[in-house]
């Protein structure tokens, strides 16, 4: 029998093989193939199978993999999530992301390459489990803050357990000074024997002392780094060859062989003898080694948690309390009680809660945390304040809009999460020489033992089985895992801390490469807030309030920048909006409805063609001499008559003129697309020293002009804001979306600017930059770093030069290859972009 079946939760090659071994360990299977492009299964079987029989099998192998048939209805699998009872958020993922974007439940280490999971940092930013507690009285824990019953002390906020992360580095530490404790004695009692008559041997003889060795070596292997062994034994299980593999094979056949040796001296041939007749051990190599190895963990550990410090900086700047004020009464309430239409109170100094608008009064806020810019930024009444930003000295009351995982300081939290789990395409450079890195060391290994045993001094199998330990510690596929996605981790939270939300790795890496970049007109070089300068009648039946009247009636249920304009205007004008039935926005033309039984439709020309109504010469003329100065004008129809036209002007950007020369001078092509007509796009390009431009250009139109572009070999990026982007950012090799724009466009995006101005297109760009090259850096060491390094502890140097390398310096080299890398991804904090 022969099905096909689909496999849900395959992130990366590392699955595939996992789930194809997996189903072919299935009784009853004869053969399964599976394709990670199309998810799919190809299982031969000799009779027939349950569903439910592969499903159980893949659950205990581990993973989070669900199958079921082609054509069946899918149900994902609901995993048992872990209540976050720290700072993380109980999920867990493999920092040399080995599978992928797959997150684990619990801590541990990962099943591929055997490193130690990380958590993800958590958005729950206030106090642990929302509880306060009195620090005179710790036994008073309250949900809400308030004052002590025993002492009437403010309650403070219950900090939260130790991260996942820190506790991880504290478990290894502990454990890194037990295995020191006890490797320290037996390295000194071993290297004792360089000294000529030799003072312990007065003490005992070397074989009682062989025998200390033994003993105290039995806590380090057994307790300090038996986690090593475990690691090694499940990558050889399920042959994910991983480091541990290594370490596992190099340090235990050190320690087996000096444990044999003692046991059973005799089965060894005399070159592997003392003078004294007692068999050469190796316990101190084995403990210096694990422990050596061990130190490196701690140092990576620490260093993790250096990586996402980006995360941790966000976390710290929502506050644990608001002030709430309901019906004049001020009440301190905890953030997370905060609900949408609350009205809050924001003092002096304080941190905004939440993000929302000022209904009373006004502040200077410093946004330099979201932001990047260093500029503090008036609010007046009816402007936005978001979550996290800084109050000056002004007291002013806003009303909470967006609250929880909905703010701007969340979703920045949640879009750096998820871009520091992704792959950048360059990964899979790394991943190609890992796959076959392992078994190749282990062939090295062999063949340095064979070619010592031979062709050695003597004692030739001595120096054999030295030279093959060293071989199988120098090596590190971790160093080459590690290169990418710690430099992409510290990156995109640079990036974070400036304004430039990256959505995952590989638009990080193809922002490098970007040569063309496409921009829209309205809110991307232009400020996206325009400004009604005009309003005016064809008609002598109406006026000029009754024009209003109708256009902001039908410009109410619109959300474009332009729409929005008029409305405001409305306001101001004291204009109250009617109903809009049938309301309709036709992309990239205008809008259309019925609004007091008349038909109107406002907008372009080709709007009003589409609705029959006809644009006299004169009223052409007279839009001509506006769109001339790079202001737009949009016509009302009623009834398919034009009846009159508002004129809208929106200005340019004070940034834009400056980044568009910075993105030229990096060899990038601006060009920019708007919906726009011909002379409006030209005021704007000849103020900006602009040559590539094309107006009037429909969604599809720019969609077109990408594809067009991509067809000769240009790496094209666009910045948008709008619905009618949606299609070209989506369709681009990067979509950089202006923050102020529409939630349509920023989903539509992989690179999303906070400010919303082409300044940070530059910073994407230097980051982009920035980041490759420290990749590059990591990348090129590691693999130099394990070239020469094999090659050194084989011995190539000892007949020209007479060097060997001792396994426990190659221990030491290869804990410092993953730090010194994870220490180059660091530098990027300190990148000014």
């Amino acid at each position: 029998m022969k099905h096909t079946y689909h496999i849900h939760g395959m992130t990366c090659n590392g699955c595939r093989i996992h789930v194809e071994k997996t189903l072919n360990a299935v009784d009853g299977v004869t053969s399964a193939t599976v394709d990670l492009e199309k998810k799919e299964a190809i299982i031969e079987m000799e009779h027939h199978i349950e569903v439910n029989s592969f499903q159980q099998a893949l659950e205990k192998e581990g993973g989070n993999y669900t199958i079921h048939l082609l054509g069946e209805h899918h149900h994902p699998k609901k995993m048992d999530k872990m209540e976050p009872k720290g700072k993380g958020t109980g999920t867990f993922y493999c920092p040399m992301h080995c599978e992928g974007e797959k997150t684990y439940d619990k801590p541990g280490d990962c099943p591929v390459c055997g490193m130690d999971l990380v958590e993800e940092q958590s958005l729950n930013v206030g106090a642990a489990n929302g509880q306060w507690t009195c620090l005179m009285h710790p036994e008073v824990v309250k949900d809400e803050p308030g004052s002590c019953p025993i002492c009437g002390m403010d309650l403070v906020p219950m900090e939260p357990d130790l991260s996942a992360e820190e506790k991880t580095y504290r478990k290894l530490l502990k454990k890194f000074w037990v295995a020191v404790a006890f490797t320290l004695p037996i390295f000194l009692i071993a290297m004792s024997e360089m000294i000529p008559n030799n003072p312990l041997y007065t003490v005992l003889e070397q074989k009682h002392w062989n025998w200390m060795q033994f003993a105290l070596s039995i806590p380090v292997v057994f307790y300090a780094t038996w986690m090593f062994f475990e690691r090694a034994y499940r990558s050889i299980k399920t042959w994910n060859l991983n480091m541990f593999t290594l370490i596992g094979i190099g340090a235990g056949v050190a320690w087996i062989f000096s444990m044999v040796g003692m046991f059973l001296p005799d089965v060894f041939p005399a070159q592997f003898k003392t003078e004294h007749g007692t068999v050469h051990v190796y316990f101190e190599a084995a403990t210096v080694i694990l422990t050596l190895v061990l130190l490196g963990q701690v140092l990576e550990a620490r260093a993790h948690s250096k990586t996402n410090s980006a995360v941790k900086e966000l976390l710290k700047l929502a506050p644990n309390t608001a002030v709430k004020v309901v019906d004049g009464e001020e009440f301190e309430v905890s953030i997370d009680a905060i609900e949408i239409g609350d009205i809050l109170k924001v003092k002096p100094g304080d941190k905004i809660p939440v993000d929302g608008s000022i209904t009373e009064g006004y502040g200077v806020l410093d946004e330099s945390m979201i932001t990047g810019e260093p500029i503090p930024v008036n609010k007046a009444q009816g402007d936005k304040v978001s979550s996290g930003t800084i109050n000056g000295n002004q007291s002013f009351l806003m009303k909470a809009e967006k609250v929880g995982s909905d703010t701007l300081l969340s979703q920045i939290i949640t879009m750096v999460n998820d871009a520091s789990r992704s792959r950048a395409p360059i990964q899979k450079l790394a991943d190609t020489v890992s796959a076959y890195f392992v078994p190749i060391v282990v062939l090295i290994a062999v063949m340095t033992f064979a070619v010592w045993a031979v062709w050695g001094p003597e004692p030739a199998y001595v120096y054999a089985l030295v030279n093959a330990i060293a071989v199988l510690i120098i090596a590190c596929p971790c160093a080459l895992g590690l290169a990418t996605p710690m430099s992409v981790m510290v990156g995109v939270g640079k990036g974070a801390q400036n304004g430039v939300l990256i959505k995952n790795a590989e638009a990080l890496e193809k922002m490098n490469k970007v040569d063309t970049l496409i921009v829209d007109k309205t809110g991307t070089i232009t400020e996206g807030r325009p400004t009604v300068e005009k309003i005016g009648s064809f008609n002598k039946h109406f006026s000029e309030s009754d024009i209003l009247e109708m256009i902001v009636a039908l410009n109410s249920n619109s959300e474009h920048p332009l729409a929005e304009a008029t409305v405001i205007f409305g306001k101001e004008k004291g204009v109250k909006a009617q109903k809009a039935d049938k309301f309709k926005a036709v992309i990239g033309k205008g809008v259309e409805g019925i609004v007091d039984g008349k038909q109107l439709a406002l907008g372009n020309p080709e709007m009003m063609e589409q609705v029959n109504a006809t644009i006299s010469d004169t009223m052409k003329a007279e839009a001509k001499i506006v769109q001339q100065q790079g202001k737009t004008v949009s016509f009302l129809a009623v009834d398919e008559k034009v009846a009159g036209y508002v004129v809208i002007g929106d200005r340019i950007k004070k940034t834009s003129a400056e980044a568009i020369k910075k993105l030229q001078a990096k060899g990038v092509t601006v060009v920019m697309l708007t919906g726009d007509n011909r002379d409006t796009a030209k005021a704007v390009a000849d103020e900006l020293s602009l040559t590539d431009f094309k107006a009037s250009m429909l969604p599809e139109d720019k969609l077109k002009e990408v594809e067009q572009l991509q067809s000769e070999g240009k790496v094209v990026a666009v910045a948008g804001d709008g619905i009618n982007d949606a299609p070209a950012l989506a369709r681009s090799d990067v979509g950089i979306a202006m923050g102020t724009g529409t939630d349509v466009a920023i989903e539509s995006a992989v690179i999303t600017l906070v400010k919303g101005d082409l300044h940070g297109i530059v910073k994407a760009r230097n980051l982009s930059d920035a980041v490759m090259k420290n990749i590059k850096q990591n990348l090129f060491f590691a693999l130099i770093y394990n070239t020469l390094g094999v090659p050194i502890a084989a011995g190539v140097l000892y007949p020209v030069f007479g060097i060997l390398l001792s396994p426990m310096i190659a221990a030491l080299a290869m804990s410092f290859s993953s730090v010194s890398v994870i220490a180059n991804a660091l530098r990027l904090k300190n990148v000014k972009i």
